[in-house]
This record gives structure tokens, sequence and C-alpha cells, in this order.
């Protein structure tokens, strides 16, 4: 038997109550619409959907599939220092030089960022002189700062962040090195990903479970000041928060986060995508999927 359109049964959800079976029927319905969009579109792309409430459903779609991580390697590294204030290792208010003069992983040669590349320009025009720590780490996540990204990263070591997460059992999540080493790209050594790790490091977040209740709070308002709204928020009401990070490079376009109804309750969501001939196309289809999911959350 053919399961009932997704709109009909949300409208039978809303009308009626929901049951435990009629919640299945609905969340399999929705992943059946997610995946006839992805299908109808080139590129490969991962889902990874949680409620966090005491039902626990979930979705996954690819939800192992490796993926240049791009700028949502940018939450790991903020995850990283906030593990160290909490071993009093440093603080928010310690301060680090500004620098744009960075070693390649592959042989130690040296490389500098481009201003005309990276979307938070100002930083640059601070060279030389010296920034709080807590203002970097903002810098990386609201603006996608590629340049406090590199100076955090050689600051707190790229290995270091990589161990962290496979202690949170994030072993999906690499980090190598900074963003804009050519040599290491060339070479295939890239920062990599997957949706269920990400999705991991969120819900420990969202849960204040992520180095101290404390930090997980401070982080949360971070991700919540994101600059870069054009994917899970875009098509969401604007009483709808999101805190979340972004990430594009050439096919490839990612947005991760923690998204808080006005009732209360959240979600975790994890959307991946790459080898997107048209980036604004896969854009559209990632809002889409966001949209589907809130409107699924809505009716239970």
């Amino acid at each position: 038997m053919r399961v009932l359109p997704y709109l009909l049964l949300l409208i039978l959800c809303t009308k009626c109550g929901i049951n435990t079976e009629t919640r299945t029927n609905l969340l399999t319905d929705l992943e059946l619409q997610i995946l006839d969009s992805i299908h109808s579109h080139h590129g490969l792309f991962a889902v990874a959907f949680k409620m966090l409430d005491s039902t626990n459903q979930s979705l996954f779609i690819n939800k192992n599939t490796q993926f240049h991580a791009a700028s949502t390697m940018k939450t790991p590294v903020m995850i990283e220092a906030f593990k160290r204030i909490e071993l009093a290792q440093f603080t928010l208010a310690d301060s680090l030089q500004i620098t744009n003069r960075f070693k390649s992983i592959v042989d130690q040669s040296e490389f500098e960022l481009s201003v005309s590349d990276d979307s938070e320009p100002e930083l640059y025009q601070q060279i030389n002189q010296y920034r709080a720590i807590g203002d970097l780490i903002e810098l990386m996540i609201t603006r996608s700062s590629n340049l406090a990204n590199n100076i955090l990263i050689e600051y707190l070591g790229a290995e270091n962040i990589t161990q962290s997460m496979e202690d949170l059992g994030a072993g999906g999540i690499k980090i190598l090195r900074g963003v804009e080493d050519i040599k290491a790209f060339e070479s295939g050594l890239n920062n990599t990903t997957d949706a269920i790790s990400l999705m991991i490091i969120f819900e420990k977040m969202a849960n204040l479970q992520l180095v101290s209740e404390s930090a997980s709070r401070q982080m949360i308002d971070i991700l919540k000041k994101q600059q870069y709204n054009e994917v899970i928020p875009a098509k969401l009401p604007p009483e709808v928060q999101t805190a979340h990070k972004t990430g594009s490079i050439t096919g490839v376009r990612h947005d991760s986060g923690i998204i808080y109804l006005p009732d209360g309750r959240k979600y975790v969501l994890i959307l991946l995508s790459k080898d997107l001939p048209e980036v604004e196309t896969g854009t559209r289809l990632l809002q889409n999927i966001s949209r589907m999911i809130y409107d699924y959350v809505e009716g239970i």
C-alpha cells in the first residue's frame, strides 16, 4: 500500500493528534520526499536529522559518506578552544598575534591567505597586532574568517582537534590543516567530515554536554550570531532560532546546527553536499529539505 502523501498525513496529524504509528509513517514519507528531491538533482547529498526530545526520532541519508569539510571544520576548532579554556590553559581574554604566514603540512613551506578570498577582510588590517582569543573564535564562526581560523589552528594544533573529535565519538571529522594550504589540497590532504559526526557534536552541544554546560551555552550563543543564513534558516519562520555553521567551496555547500522552535523543542540538522554542477541549485535543494523537516516537526 502506498504511503499517503506527506501533506495529507501532516493534516491528519495536526487535526487528530498523533500516535507512534502515524509518526513513523510521517517520518518514512518525509524520507521518501527528501530522497525524491535529491534524486532529481545532480551531486551527492547527506542528511542527518534528530529530534532532541523523548522520541529521539532521526532520519539519515548517506550519514557516513565523507565530504570535504569546508568551513564546517571551524566548529571543531571552536570546541577545541573551549576544551582548553576549561583546562585552564588560557582564557577567552588572552590574545594571539595576528599573522598571515603559515606552514604547509606537505613540506613546511610558507604560504599566505588572500584577503580577496576571505569572507572577513578587516582582520588583515591588524597584522602584527593582537586580538583576544574570544574575538578570533567569534570572527571564525560568525563571519567565517579564514585568517582567524588558521591562527587558532596553528595555536591549538590540528592533530589535537582531530583527537578531541575522536574522543567525542565523532571520528568522521578529520582536521589536518588550516585553509588555503594549496600544496596539501593538491596532494589530497583535506579536512573531512561526515554527517553523523557533525550530528554527534551538535547534539552534545544542544544537550549542554559538550566540554561543560557553560562552554556549551557560550558556543551556542556564538553560533546563533551566524551571519551566513542562506541554507538551514533561509525558508524557516523568523521566530525560529538557528545555532549553526555553514561551509562552502567549489561544488560544495554545507550547513550544520541546532534549530530552536518557539515552543521550546529543538532538533539537530546536518546538510552536506558535493559535486554540485550548480551551487545555487544545490543550495535551493538544501533550503527545501530544511523546510520539509521543519514542517514535519511542526506537525508532530
